[in-house]
């Protein structure tokens, strides 16, 4: 590690692989991303907080995706394999959790809203020595990350993917084209299975029906392509809306006026 001690003058390493074993509960990093930067499948040992405190970033893992837009965080389980890009240059704050200290956190991946308190405190986590006095001011700002991500509200940024394999080509298959106008009965040949199979489906597997699910996967992908610059024209066309109007209600729909008003300008 390039700095792993409190008298440490030397730039703080930006290597997850240096922060996995650290005798801390958490540790952070910050560092800028360029655009389309991107991370083969991978893991790591400690469970880990992506927090886009500028630009959007998005993820994916076997079992759903999830975009990630400036205020918001992914929580990633220890030992999850992931893959991650950036739309646009995105401001990373990291953090590295001990599985110890966060037993009793989800098992899953979601996306959650960042307070001001939970910036502020990861923020400044990352100003202190990698190995921060526990009884110190670093051992308060830690327990206080720990509490605030405990307590962040999960939001529908994320993406569910089923594990059958009929729906999940389905899935995958307007993850590809989300422009594709086929209706239920047209993606349910496609994919070998009845319009009632698919429904039912898609209700077990991800807790959305089909159109919420499409919605949703509309949604994410316009966000990532607002985020890489396109016009609001060329970002409704490409996820299958006649008008950028539109696409807004179906925003607002899935992330309510207020995200709506965040994410779409």
């Amino acid at each position: 590690m390039h700095a792993n001690g409190p008298n440490a003058s030397s730039p703080r390493s930006t290597a997850a692989a240096d922060y996995q074993a650290i005798p801390r509960p958490i540790a952070v990093v910050r560092k800028p991303l360029a655009a389309d930067a991107r991370t083969d499948l991978h893991h790591h040992i400690r469970a880990q907080l992506l927090y886009a405190t500028a630009g959007l970033m998005s993820a994916s893992a076997e079992d759903g995706a999830w975009v990630v837009p400036e205020g918001h965080a992914l929580w990633i389980p220890a030992r999850l394999p992931h893959t991650t890009v950036t739309h646009g240059p995105v401001a990373l704050c990291t953090a590295y959790l001990d599985r110890d200290a966060v037993a009793t956190f989800p098992e899953t991946c979601r996306v959650i809203a960042v307070s001001p308190l939970l910036s502020a405190a990861l923020v400044a986590l990352a100003e202190e020595p990698v190995l921060y006095a526990e009884d110190g001011r670093g051992g308060h700002l830690a327990a206080l990350v720990l509490d605030e991500i405990g307590r962040a509200p999960a939001t529908p940024l994320t993406l569910p993917l089923p594990r059958d394999p009929r729906l999940r080509r389905v899935c995958l298959g307007i993850i590809a084209d989300p422009a594709s106008e086929d209706d239920l009965d047209a993606w349910a040949d496609r994919a070998g299975a009845s319009r009632r199979t698919l429904t039912r489906g898609f209700r077990a597997e991800t807790g959305l029906s089909f159109g919420d699910w499409r919605a949703r996967a509309r949604v994410i992908r316009a966000l990532a392509l607002t985020a890489e610059g396109r016009p609001p024209r060329a970002v409704a066309a490409a996820v299958g809306y006649r008008s950028a109007q539109a696409l807004r209600l179906t925003v607002a729909r899935v992330l309510g006026p207020a995200g709506a008003r965040q994410a779409l300008v």
